[in-house]
């Protein structure tokens, strides 16, 4: 863990796993999302999906991918970068689509990674054995990037997201068995959760051995289901005191092996009805820092549940090493 934060940063994954720092460069397809085919999917979900800073899907991707490049290379003086294919759910294309985008960005110079996100019910042996053809490139990997948002199957309904607890698992376990690394995403303030959904959340990630995860901030993007509930006063958000009380305890149930790569949510102003309670995610991280600092938390200061903790606990299993 840096010793300088109470947390395992993402960057500090990237530098130990490549030896230098690494970029992530987003890639925008032309892909929908099966959620949206039944109505409007996901009910915090925008129309445009969550790539605010993707280009074009109709670009090329190995132009979207060097023209980023050339902005973040120059601004942040990096020359080892991920092939981010963002937006939307990427394993919902037609396999030959699918394998044809990702043989293309793993096509260009100086990419270490494809990271593809998607859902945990659009995952199958046939898009996981193409990512495995591709990982089979020397100095190239593979991460998939699962939506979980809630170990809370009751939420997770009522934010009409299409699946439960059961697939996020299911496709973690199909996963592993390629060997590829996962991040999973999850929004710790939820209309109906609570504390203890927040602590069950870091224990399934930590128990399933999730490499890295994004925790967002809920956001009300504007035109979505929940955004004009939000704006109907049919419910309200967390105080930004109670969602750095949930993270921080989330973070003290995490595995401290996890690294964790977001805090808050990052949404241009003029695309929600809510975000981050009116402040800027750096601001808000500060305040964390200073929350946690106060408080003794740390990632992993209660990460003692798994591996027979109550017979650890009880003493009997030293009983038997005995």
């Amino acid at each position: 863990m840096n010793q300088k934060l109470p947390y395992y940063p993402y960057s500090d994954y990237l530098k130990k796993k490549y030896g230098e720092k690494v970029y992530k460069l987003p890639v925008n397809l032309p892909v929908g999302c099966p959620n949206r085919l039944k109505g409007n999917g996901c009910a915090f979900c925008a129309e445009k999906g969550t790539g605010f800073e993707s280009m074009n899907c109709r670009i090329p991707v190995r132009e979207q991918l060097q023209k980023t490049r050339q902005k973040i290379e120059a601004k942040y003086h990096v020359h080892k970068f991920i092939a981010y294919f963002q937006n939307y759910t990427n394993t919902f294309l037609p396999l030959h689509d699918f394998c044809a985008y990702i043989g293309e960005a793993a096509k260009v110079p100086d990419i270490v990674e494809l990271a593809v996100s998607t859902r945990p019910d659009c995952i199958s042996r046939d898009y996981l054995e193409a990512l495995a053809e591709r990982g089979r490139q020397p100095g190239l990997q593979i991460t998939l990037e699962l939506g979980l948002q809630t170990s809370n199957y009751h939420t997770l309904a009522r934010m009409n997201r299409g699946h439960t607890l059961a697939e996020f698992i299911d496709a973690v376990l199909a996963i592993r068995s390629y060997d590829f690394e996962i991040c999973a995403h999850v929004i710790l303030n939820l209309p109906g959760d609570d504390l203890a959904d927040t602590i069950e959340t870091a224990k399934i990630l930590s128990a399933l051995g999730i490499r890295t995860v994004k925790a967002h901030s809920l956001y009300l993007a504007k035109g979505t289901a929940l955004g004009e509930a939000y704006k109907r006063g049919e419910f309200d958000v967390c105080t930004r005191e109670e969602y750095l009380e949930r993270l921080a305890v989330f973070l003290d149930y995490l595995d401290p092996e996890i690294a964790v790569e977001r805090l808050f949510s990052r949404v241009p102003s003029e695309e929600s009805v809510f975000c981050n309670w009116g402040t800027s995610w750096w601001k808000l991280r500060d305040e964390l820092l200073e929350y946690m600092k106060d408080n003794g938390n740390y990632q992993g200061r209660k990460f003692c549940y798994l591996n027979g903790a109550a017979l650890k606990t009880a003493g009997i299993s030293d009983e038997w090493e005995a």
